[in-house]
């Protein structure tokens, strides 16, 4: 695939998203999208995120956070669209 077809995205998603195996979900549902990059809990009680790869994966990985896992409540999703690719090889859980 050519990386004109890739792009990065970062979300910070808020709202009850720590404890609810949103990490785990979010994992799930970018490794079904064919999407690479991670996720992790910060320490303000978001969860952050960077995924690259095709536009229409990403935006369906968006749509999804914005509901999240069933035990989720998610309050506000922002995200910013990166610059460049930086080669993530899996999708990975940080802490």
């Amino acid at each position: 695939m050519e990386n004109k077809d890739k792009k990065r995205v970062a979300m910070r998603i808020h709202g009850r998203v720590q404890g609810v195996f949103f990490r785990a979900s979010t994992q799930g549902k970018a490794l079904e999208l064919g999407l690479y990059g991670f996720v992790q809990n910060e320490p303000d009680g978001t969860v952050y995120l960077e995924a690259e790869g095709k536009s229409e994966a990403l935006k369906q990985l968006e749509e999804w956070a914005h509901q999240g896992p069933d035990r989720a409540r998610v309050e506000k999703v922002e995200v910013e669209e990166k610059e460049g690719l930086r080669g993530f090889d899996r999708f990975e859980q940080r802490r």
